[in-house]
């Protein structure tokens, strides 16, 4: 995906398939960079999202405000329909989301363009058991951990095939929908 060539052998952690390849998610996205918006610049039927709106753990949404409602008066980050939001703060919490409208969410949640990457393959790398104990093995501050701009960049992301990573998904939808009926 991208220019630059290194050798990551020793870093590499597994095996994959011949036609996966391992990337550096600073080859798609940044952890550093954000679209930064003052709250009078946000209409009133803006979403507004906040971390205590997305289930630890499932990917889900519990609630979903508007700047009506929350009256937000801190800057926010934009995110457009598509974005992987990803709450830096306490990775371990797990709050990752595919964004189904555009909004405005809280500072601690970071907005990633993942394309060409499918956001829902995205979406399932960042809440991996793999992503969290690396993002929580670097993290900083005690109390509230967050995973900085550099960790995140330079984390390695096992990337397949595009049609791959649509089957990895639609199995993953399976299982969750198949434990969703059984709980």
């Amino acid at each position: 995906m991208g220019s630059e060539t290194k050798n990551i052998t020793e870093e590499v952690p597994f095996d994959m398939p011949e036609t996966w390849e391992w990337i550096r998610l600073k080859q798609v996205i940044d952890f550093s960079k954000s679209i930064s918006i003052s709250s009078e610049q946000i209409t009133d039927n803006s979403w507004i999202l906040d971390l205590e709106d997305i289930e630890k753990g499932s990917g889900k949404i519990i609630t979903k405000k508007r700047m009506s409602e929350v009256k937000a008066k801190s800057d926010k980050h934009k995110f457009y329909r598509g974005n992987v939001l990803y709450s830096k703060l306490r990775p371990y919490l797990n709050k990752v989301i595919v964004a189904d409208e555009d909004g405005f969410c809280t500072s601690e949640i970071l907005a990633f363009d993942f394309s060409p990457i499918l956001s829902e393959y995205a979406q399932a790398y960042l809440m991996s058991s793999f992503f969290v104990d690396y993002a929580m093995n670097g993290a900083y501050g005690v109390k509230m951990p967050r995973i900085g701009s550099d960790r995140g960049n330079n984390a390695l992301m096992p990337l397949p095939p595009l049609e791959e990573q649509k089957r990895i998904v639609l199995q993953l939808h399976k299982i969750l929908s198949k434990l969703k009926d059984e709980g």
